[in-house]
């Protein structure tokens, strides 16, 4: 399988979680039409004030890198960094499951 899912895990500045997750909200709105992006959720924690994190299943991991390129995606990136204190990406690689087809 070469499918790619990615967990990311941004600490918001303290009081900025509620704007980063609607920046990352309207960011998942244009990866509708984005080829190769299956899966974008946006999770808040339950247990941390200023935590969000991202899950991500992509049709493989160069699509994932070529996204990183789209200047819709810079753009959302570059608004914000202000409000992140820290990111902790996790890159992983699917092996099956509910709902991967296979």
């Amino acid at each position: 399988m070469d499918k790619f899912t990615m967990y990311g895990k941004l600490t918001a500045h303290p009081g900025k979680r509620e704007e980063l997750i609607s920046l990352l909200l309207e960011a998942s709105r244009s990866l509708n039409d984005m080829d190769g992006c299956e899966l974008y959720i946006i999770n808040e924690s339950v247990d941390d004030p200023d935590t969000v994190w991202v899950t991500e299943l992509w049709r493989d991991a160069q699509v994932h890198a070529d996204s990183l390129k789209n200047e819709q995606v810079m753009a959302v990136i570059r608004r914000a960094n202000p409000l992140i204190a820290g990111v902790e990406p996790i890159r992983l690689r699917p092996v099956g499951g509910k709902g991967l087809g296979v």
